[in-house]
């Protein structure tokens, strides 16, 4: 691949080109709104003109309900030799497409699996894929041509591609992305109008489930709008098992004995269910997932704390395997979770408490 368009340089869009630019292909931008696409060109992803003739791939990162007409438009004037779409749902635009009788054997429908809670092109990274899986959806008619551009543009991003069938992709992200990020919102809502002394109260945990939730809600209408039924479908789901948990907790509230362990074999059987699902989240790299001990450190809010305790893990040899800090309320202090291979946590422990630092049993 020598040369790219990328049509909407919003934060998926704009990431995509930063990368490619990287790599040396030559990236031309458009966008509805000229300016998103200057800020686009000056923070490196290409170039505003547009091209001499066809490219070699026309990327479209348009909201799921506009990539038809805007995949439609590109095809008609013959932008390029082959098209792709990044947007979040796969089966509706496709079928658009398919029903407005277009030649799609030069066109895949793709989605990145990454992005972050910011939108537009001054959120976009060279690197925002990197490691992400990138779900490529051919069918029988894609011409390999055009598959192994998109192949090309996944290794430029240094994603891992992923192969699935359009409809199974939308069933698959309204279960891991689309369900969860109404479910954090709706979470999040109880805090709007709660007391400040019970706000003042969040922890590490409120804060990892409400996290998506700070998301662009125009955005998440646009991609909710376009997968709207499994995402129902689901939503009914949990609204069953809520339902179930309300009575099980009513049921803890009895004076007869007989309801209080019925409602608490519920509670139990509900927190169980999520044992068993959160075992099944892939662990670091997409692998099984595996169990670390945790060396919890007691640090000062201060430039450099975070470089010194890295630095003096890996004098004592060990692999820190991931990460979480929490931050005191009210002080300028915090507490670095790090997880460990179970063997390396006693290593671990007696070298930071000999270079001084405070070790939370």
């Amino acid at each position: 691949m020598r040369t790219a368009l990328v049509i909407g340089t919003g934060l998926i869009g704009t990431s995509a080109a930063l990368a490619l630019t990287q790599r040396g292909v030559t990236v031309h931008l458009a966008d509805h709104d000229p300016e998103q696409a200057r800020t686009a060109a000056a923070l490196g992803a290409g170039t505003e003109e547009a091209p001499d003739g066809p490219v070699d791939l026309a990327i479209v990162a348009a909201p799921p309900a506009l990539v038809a007409d805007v995949l439609a438009d590109a095809m008609g004037r013959g932008a390029a030799r082959g098209y792709i779409d990044v947007a979040s749902v796969k089966g509706g635009p496709r079928r658009e497409l398919e029903a407005r009788g277009l030649d799609l054997s030069a066109y895949i429908g793709t989605h990145p699996m990454s992005g972050r809670e910011k939108s537009g092109p001054l959120a976009a990274t060279g690197d925002l894929f990197e490691g992400r899986p990138w779900v490529l959806t051919p069918t029988r008619d894609t011409d390999t041509e055009v598959l192994n551009l998109a192949l090309e543009l996944v290794s430029h991003c240094r994603a891992v591609p992923v192969v699935m069938d359009a409809d199974a992709h939308d069933r698959a992200v309204a279960l891991v992305s689309h369900m969860p990020h109404l479910v954090s919102s709706m979470v999040a809502a109880r805090l709007e109008h709660a007391e400040e002394a019970a706000v003042r109260l969040c922890g590490q945990g409120i804060r990892d489930v409400t996290r998506i939730a700070a998301s662009d809600p125009r955005m998440w209408i646009d991609i909710l709008s376009a997968n709207p039924g499994p995402v129902a479908d689901l939503l009914g789901d949990v609204a069953a098992d809520l339902d179930e948990t309300v009575r099980a907790l009513r049921a803890l509230q009895s004076s007869d004995e007989v309801e209080r362990r019925e409602g608490s074999a519920g509670i139990e059987t509900v927190l169980r269910r999520g044992n068993a699902g959160q075992v099944r989240v892939p662990g670091k790299h997409g692998s099984a997932p595996r169990v670390y001990e945790t060396v919890a450190v007691l640090i000062d809010d201060q430039p450099g704390q975070l470089a010194r305790i890295f630095a003096d893990a890996g004098r004592a040899g060990v692999n820190v395997e991931d990460v979480r800090i929490e931050h005191a309320t009210g002080q300028q202090a915090g507490l670095v979770q790090l997880m460990v291979e179970p063997k390396a946590a006693a290593v671990l422990t007696a070298a930071l408490k000999e270079r001084g630092w405070a070790i939370r049993q």
